[in-house]
C-alpha cells in the first residue's frame, strides 16, 4: 500500500487504467456475388481469353462467336463493335480483384499504451 506522503495522494482516491487503441480492418462485411457466376460464363470467358491471347481483336472474336452461334450470357448476339467481348474480359478481371480483396487478411494496428490516473 502506498504512503500518502510518498506521492501526495492516497491509493484509495485514485484508480489507474491502461489505455490503448486497437484498429481492426476487415473485408468480411463486403457483399459478394460469387455464387452468381455460372460455369457456362467461366467457359465462355476462358474461350474468349484464349482467342484474345492468341492475337485476335475484339471485333474478330465477336464475328467468330456470332458465326459459331455462341450467344452472350443473356442469350443475345454479340455486338459488332467488340465492346461486349471486351466487357466479358473486364468484368471477369474486376470480379477476380474483388474476390482477392475479399479474402485479404489485415493485421491489427495497436496504438500507444499509457497508464492514466483518475479520481474515483
Amino acid at each position: 500500500m502506498l504512503n500518502e506522503g510518498e506521492f501526495g495522494f492516497s491509493e484509495t482516491k485514485y484508480s489507474h487504467f491502461l489505455c490503448f487503441k486497437v484498429h481492426a480492418r476487415t473485408n468480411k462485411l463486403v457483399y459478394s456475388q460469387t455464387s452468381k457466376y455460372k460455369q457456362s460464363q467461366q467457359e465462355l470467358h476462358d474461350y474468349i481469353k484464349s482467342l484474345h491471347d492468341s492475337g485476335m481483336s475484339y471485333r474478330r472474336i465477336t464475328k467468330l462467336l456470332n458465326k459459331k452461334g455462341i450467344k452472350t450470357h443473356t442469350g443475345k448476339e454479340w455486338g459488332e463493335t467488340g465492346n461486349s467481348v471486351y466487357s466479358v474480359l473486364k468484368k471477369y478481371r474486376q470480379r477476380e480483384e474483388r474476390l482477392e480483396l475479399l479474402n485479404k487478411e489485415y493485421e491489427l494496428e495497436w496504438g500507444t499504451m499509457e497508464v492514466k490516473w483518475e479520481n474515483n
